[in-house]
Order: structure tokens, then C-alpha cells, then sequence
């Protein structure tokens, strides 16, 4: 079984098509919250994710603001602006489609959340200290988040007090052994130095993740943004990918 997981698409509709594309023949999709915020084409993300056939999604922090049921004063300024333009923007059905959103999901050995299985929307997993503190927030081997953009793995041997951090290779099938929390990194702005969209592909039946890297047109979701006079600061990150 090949389960797709991306996260944070964050309306880039090339980077999401693109990641669709290079990985294949897919018989479940886990989507780990914020399909909106900073990009340009949050209601045709929402229409993409909404056709593909036996999808799991969460909401986002992104997503959340949007849908006004965060304050957006917790955002630095260009996020807020985004988080504006994007309220604007969506549909009535698409708005309907983020609100039925859950915080996180408990499928077969898998919890997914999007920030981490403390605080689902809003926890950032950047350290092993913090990483660590989570693996008393869920019950099954594994743990799938988002949220930080960084395709990362902390895994906690039995016995063990304190996780370790994994950077995983790109295109390298790994087996998994319990118990870990892994992140596929971004599809719509990757904040790792590397520009390509990043998301995984997940065998639950032979315990095997493989993170992978997209090259898409950058060029042409940056022209999007500009003409609807997205912030600089997000339009350059897609390029540095930081």
C-alpha cells in the first residue's frame, strides 16, 4: 500500500500538481493541515485535495486563520496580510470544507496532527527537547506532523529518556521501527535551503517511509503572487527555500 503525505501546500497549486505527479499511483492521501495561507491558489489547492480519491486532511494553523476561529495577531505582519487576502478570497464551499476539518486523526498505527499531538494546530516540533515532551501525547507507534516545514524524524527507542533527530535523504526508502514522529516537510514552501517541494510516500504494510523532493515552476507561482500583491518577503522564500 503507497500512502501519499504532504503538508503545508500553502496555496501553491504547481508545487501541489507537481508532487501529485512525481509520486504516482497512490492508494490514500494523509494531507496534515494548511492547505492555505501565503500562496496564490488557495480555492483551486481546496478543489485539487477535495477530487483526489481517499483523502484524509487536517486544518492548519493557516487554515484556521482563515476561517477567522484564530486571532491573527499571533502572525507577523506579512503572514497577516496573507491570512487577509486569503479570507477574501475563498469560496463559501471551500470555507465550509476547511471548517469540517479535524484537529487530528487516529488511522490504523498512525496519529496525524499538524503541529503535534500536544497542541495539533499551533505546537512547533523544532528541537528534541520539545519532541521528546510529545511522545507522551500519542498512543500508536508512529505520529505524522507538519506545521514546521522541515522534513524531520525523532525516534525514541525503547528504554531511551530523550529522541533523536534524523535527517532523512531525499529518494531513500527507510524502514521504520517504533516509536517516531516524522514531518514530510512542505510541498508549497519548504523552509529547509532546498526550493523543491518535499512531501513521502508511507507503505503501512512493510513499515517504509520515503521522503522525496519535486522540482516545479517557481517562476510562475511567484508571478501569481505578485499580481495579487502577496507580500515580497513570501515570494522570494520560494526561491531560497528559508
Amino acid at each position: 500500500m503507497r500512502i501519499l503525505v504532504i503538508s503545508d501546500i500553502h496555496a501553491n497549486l504547481t508545487a501541489l500538481d507537481a508532487v501529485l505527479e512525481d509520486a504516482g499511483e497512490i492508494d490514500a492521501t494523509w494531507c496534515l493541515g494548511d492547505l492555505v495561507g501565503y500562496g496564490p491558489d488557495p480555492n483551486d489547492c481546496i478543489d485539487r485535495i477535495l477530487h483526489l480519491q481517499n483523502v484524509s486532511c487536517l486544518i492548519g494553523n493557516h487554515d484556521a486563520a482563515a476561517l477567522d476561529k484564530i486571532q491573527i495577531d499571533t502572525f507577523n505582519p506579512e503572514a497577516r496580510l496573507a491570512v487577509l487576502w486569503t479570507r477574501k478570497t475563498l469560496t463559501p464551499d471551500n470555507k465550509e470544507y476547511l471548517l469540517s476539518l479535524k484537529e487530528y486523526l487516529v488511522i490504523g498505527n498512525v496519529t496525524i496532527a499538524h503541529g503535534s499531538p500536544r497542541q495539533p494546530v499551533w505546537e512547533y516540533l523544532l528541537d528534541t527537547r520539545t519532541a521528546t515532551q510529545n511522545f507522551d501525547y500519542f498512543a500508536t507507534p508512529f505520529c505524522f506532523v507538519g506545521h514546521s516545514h522541515l522534513p524531520v524524524i525523532y525516534h525514541l527507542d525503547n528504554g531511551r529518556h530523550w529522541a533523536d533527530l534524523i535527517i532523512p535523504d531525499p529518494q531513500t526508502e527507510m524502514l521504520l521501527t517504533p516509536r517516531a514522529i516524522l514531518n514530510p516537510g512542505s510541498v508549497g514552501q519548504p523552509r529547509d535551503r532546498d526550493p523543491r517541494a518535499a512531501y513521502a510516500i508511507f507503505d503501512p504494510d512493510n513499515l517504509t517511509w520515503e521522503p522525496r523532493r519535486v522540482e516545479y515552476d517557481i517562476a510562475s507561482v511567484q508571478a501569481r503572487m505578485h499580481e495579487v500583491e502577496l507580500p515580497q518577503r513570501h515570494i522570494t522564500r520560494l526561491t531560497t527555500g528559508w
